[in-house]
């Protein structure tokens, strides 16, 4: 953010230090809420609230049992393991597909790609129940729901668009006279793709990952529609937590979940510069 000249006027003054307030308030908005259940996950009580104790910053009113609870809990690791075993599968289908839609969309001989796009992107437009119910009837009917390949698939569709978009974007700044002058040198599509494209745009792709990745990892409505008892991932023992037991083990999954948010993101942040160094928009 660059910083005042000393020519403003006063009102450019005022709007310049309002901003600053104002954006510091509404990160304070969206922030606080969530960072409230970090300390609370370490209370030494059963409850969702800060003790005297707590307060007083009194080591006693601290403690670990709410995460040795969750590492221990044969519920909690089932759910655990269920997450593991859908999000990875499901982020490697949406990259592959997201890719491969993405690159199809950059060339310049698709007809209406804009109607084929605003379709592959539908899925984060239209209210996830909407989509949730979608696909109880349509994977009900080919025996799909209440499988372990049924949520994969639905996370899949639900993970796509963000590939894509990503993707795309990358593509963006990529230079296609690479893709003419390898094959001037003989390459054949495939080689030049892992060799000259795909170098190029594997921040984009990378990205697109982890936010596929993110999206499977945090759903709940639609594992509630296809998923079975033996496919309660953890967003969903959550729920049922908050719902029949009010578990302050909840607190503590919750704040491991922001922590794992939190270095996604980072490393999402960290690829989009590099994306933009390699496209020259930023000195390396």
């Amino acid at each position: 953010m660059s910083a005042l000249p000393p020519y403003a006027s006063p009102l450019q003054r005022t709007w310049h230090y309002s901003f600053r307030v104002i954006c510091g308030l509404i990160f304070f908005f969206l922030i606080f809420p969530i960072m409230v259940i970090v300390p609370l996950s370490f209370n030494a009580q059963d409850f969702f609230t800060f003790t005297p104790e707590m307060l007083a910053l009194d080591p006693a009113g601290y403690s670990l049992k709410h995460y040795h609870d969750f590492f221990t809990n044969p519920d909690w690791q089932q759910a655990l393991r269920n997450s593991v075993m859908i999000a990875p599968a499901a982020t490697i289908l949406a990259t592959f597909l997201g890719t491969l839609a993405a690159i199809g969309l950059s060339q310049s001989h698709v007809p209406y790609k804009s109607a084929i796009m605003a379709v592959l992107i539908s899925p984060m437009i239209v209210p996830l129940i909407i989509s949730a119910a979608g696909m109880y009837f349509f994977y009900s009917r080919i025996g799909l729901q209440g499988t372990y390949w049924g949520v994969v698939l639905a996370h899949a569709a639900l993970g796509t668009p963000f590939v894509i978009i990503t993707v795309t974007a990358t593509l963006v700044g990529f230079d296609k006279s690479l893709v003419r002058a390898a094959a001037s040198m003989g390459a054949d599509p495939v080689t030049t793709f892992f060799k000259v494209q795909m170098p190029l745009i594997i921040p984009g792709v990378v990205s697109g990952a982890l936010f596929a990745f993110i999206t499977s990892f945090d759903e709940v409505v639609v594992v509630l529609f296809l998923g079975s008892a033996s496919q309660q991932t953890l967003p969903w023992q959550m729920f049922t937590g908050l719902r029949e037991q009010i578990s302050p083990t909840i607190l503590a999954v919750a704040s491991l979940m922001v922590a794992i948010s939190i270095a996604l993101l980072t490393v999402l942040e960290l690829l989009r510069r590099r994306s933009e160094r390699l496209r020259g928009l930023t000195p390396g």
